[in-house]
């Protein structure tokens, strides 16, 4: 960014606050005096969470920090799937429900601590018995099932790092991750269900399978029963499963031995491999559960509504829920089959007490209007969660008051696969929230936003989000790849990790996250966040969903450009007045600089199966290039609607 210009426009302002209640702030689980006790001494402060976990050899050293590398608990000794189950049962707790499944198509089963152990030891059993050890990498490519979780806890209990897949990618991607992390085993299923019809994975896993790998063997959870080719490495799972003993006793492991890797995309082709170890990682993700979503596990149901092939699932379905004894919903399908109040129907149908979701999943709601949550009875909810990228103040208010019935907390969370854990969030029982905002780091986490030159911007400023100080989720790097793991991360500034995204602190010190630097629009000098823009298109009341890019300009470098969804009920019609109405609307919220050159009304946005919107293919279609690859969209046939749309408003023009 340039340095004769702030780094980021500081353009929206949010004055709403909303107070914990007396009775929830007096029974939270964090009380105010949690940041102190973390300032004063960071590193006490990580050593009395770690204790909470069940180690069997004491660690002799809290931090080795050798920049760009950490290294947590050393010396210490521990099994993450004993922390995740072992240890509930051989206390008592083993009648508690670990997971209520519903699949898609309505079948159900309710699986207690005791019965996941049982099936967690066996299935380590099976892995033994083929040949995996401590160390061998194991991918996993799942459907959104039980079997999924048993077979991440499977691998941690034997010390084999796990890769899991997104069940969404296609067979190249799945076959680049297999490679990479050089897989001895694949775990995948024959397929799942997936808006009200199945579909199949293990072709994909056998497509994959036809480049070079040293994969031996492909164990098949048998998920849908549809048809399936067979060749000589396929095992079933439920055959190989189900001979094997119920007794296994879990190894312990060193604090930094690999827990698993978990591919990102790059900047390059090839995707990240962020491996993250043992002790420290599982300190943190349990630490933030527990405090960020005030987790009472005897009298709470929670539900985290993401796929276990993201780090959302990796850490907040499967390790720092079961670590606290969370009892917890799992749902296999899409928010929107059999019918669009799927989500609120299993949520009264459960009890459900705290609900972590996406912005993208909110304003989808939005989108589809207030009378499907309506249907149903939310009043079990106590606490909600956003994760994925930032929340709009419109989404957010939107969120409290029809979700929550103005009433829930809601915690902001920002997070990334590399930090393994979330890092700045609200504490629901001691944070003055403000609609749009993550607010202020947890307790034990450094987060600063500063200028070209690292020094810390003061109030009112945007800048660049980074992380001064080591914390115990941290990735160790990236595998395989040390050199890019420290041009990617730590290159930027001296000795700071810094991930690539842009953040303001507003006047009262609170972080917003303004997305990915990389979406920052350059406007006559002006650089301008593309998530604020986009907030303040929401924020009127026609717009469910908003994208924005910058398209090069002759005049203004750049120019902005505009692509939104409209609510429930609202009529395409009038475009011309509608898209005035709009560009006026930004206008009066940000300024005049804010005005988009050009307004796209459409059905859809292009997005990922995980909810991103890919904005690289709406700048393509807003400066007139050939879309680019879509693959991974959940929908590819959106980029066509959204081309021939701008085509035919242009030849209106």
């Amino acid at each position: 960014m340039s340095q004769d210009h702030e780094s980021l426009e500081n353009l929206l302002s949010e004055d709403r606050h909303f107070p914990p209640t007396a009775q929830f702030a007096a029974a939270a689980n964090a009380q105010p005096d949690e940041y102190a006790r973390a300032d004063k001494d960071p590193l006490a402060f990580w050593d009395e969470q770690a204790k909470s976990l069940q180690w069997d050899s004491p660690w002799s050293k809290t931090l080795d920090w050798q920049s760009p590398y950490a290294k947590w608990f050393i010396g210490g000794k521990l099994n993450a799937s004993v922390n995740a189950l072992d240890r509930h049962v051989s206390q008592g707790r083993g009648s508690r429900v670990a997971f209520h499944f519903e699949g898609e198509p309505g079948d159900v089963r309710t699986i207690t601590y005791a019965e996941l152990l049982t099936e967690v030891k066996k299935a380590a059993n099976a892995l033994i018995e083929l040949g995996i050890k401590a160390g061998d990498r194991v991918a996993i490519y799942m459907p959104m099932i039980p079997e999924a979780a048993v077979a991440m806890l499977a691998c941690a209990r034997i010390g084999a790092p796990h890769s899991v897949v997104f069940g969404g990618f296609s067979a190249e991607a799945l076959l680049s991750r297999i490679q990479d992390a050089d897989a001895k085993l694949v775990i995948t299923a024959d397929g799942g269900f997936r808006k009200g019809a199945a579909f199949a994975l293990k072709p994909a896993v056998d497509e994959a399978l036809k480049g070079q790998h040293n994969v031996e063997k492909v164990l098949v959870v048998q998920r849908t029963k549809q048809e399936t080719a067979w060749t000589n490495r396929d095992i079933w799972w439920h055959e190989i499963v189900a001979r094997q003993s119920s007794e296994h006793v879990a190894e312990s492991f060193d604090s930094e031995h690999p827990l698993f890797i978990l591919y990102t995309s790059g900047t390059t082709a090839k995707p990240k491999g962020i491996f993250h170890t043992t002790g420290g990682y599982l300190t943190q993700v349990a630490y933030t559960h527990k405090m960020v979503f005030d987790i009472k596990p005897e009298t709470d149901v929670y539900w985290c509504t993401a796929d276990v092939g993201w780090i959302t699932g990796h850490s907040y379905i499967v390790y720092g829920p079961l670590i606290n004894g969370a009892t917890q919903v799992m749902y296999e399908g899409t928010p929107d089959t059999p019918h669009k109040g799927r989500i609120f129907e299993l949520i009264a149908k459960y009890g459900v007490t705290i609900l972590y979701t996406a912005p993208t999943l909110i304003r989808t709601w939005m989108k589809w209007g207030d009378e499907f949550p309506q249907a149903h009875d939310l009043t079990s909810l106590r606490l909600l969660g956003s994760v994925g990228e930032p929340i709009n103040p419109e989404a957010w208010m939107w969120y409290r008051e029809v979700i929550g019935g103005n009433r829930c907390p809601i915690v902001d969370t920002w997070w990334q696969t590399e930090t393994g854990a979330i890092m700045i969030s609200p504490l629901p029982g001691v944070t003055a929230t403000k609609p749009g905002s993550a607010m202020n780091a947890v307790p034990g986490i450094s987060a600063k936003v500063v200028d070209d030159n690292a020094v810390a911007v003061g109030n009112g400023r945007g800048g660049y989000l980074i992380l001064d100080q080591p914390w115990p989720s941290m990735l160790r790097g990236i595998w395989g790849e040390d050199e890019r793991y420290k041009e990617t991360y730590w290159s930027r500034f001296d000795g700071i990790y810094f991930a690539g995204d842009g953040a303001k602190l507003d006047d009262e010190g609170a972080i917003w996250l303004l997305g990915r630097v990389d979406d920052v629009m350059n406007v006559s000098g002006h650089r301008i966040s593309t998530t604020e823009v986009e907030s303040a298109l929401v924020s009127h009341e026609s717009v469910a969903e908003a994208a924005v890019v910058g398209a090069a300009d002759a005049m203004t470098g750049q120019a902005i450009v505009a692509f939104v969804i409209l609510r429930g009920g609202i009529e395409h019609a009038n475009g011309d007045e509608l898209n005035k109405a709009l560009r006026d609307h930004v206008a009066k919220q940000i300024g005049a600089i804010a005005k988009p050159r050009q307004i796209l009304i459409v059905n859809e946005l292009p997005k990922t199966r995980s909810g991103k919107i890919m904005r690289r293919l709406l700048k393509d279609v807003a400066e007139d290039r050939a879309v680019g690859d879509a693959t991974t969209l959940a929908d590819p046939n959106v980029m066509k609607l959204i081309s021939e749309g701008l085509q035919s408003a242009k030849s209106e023009d």
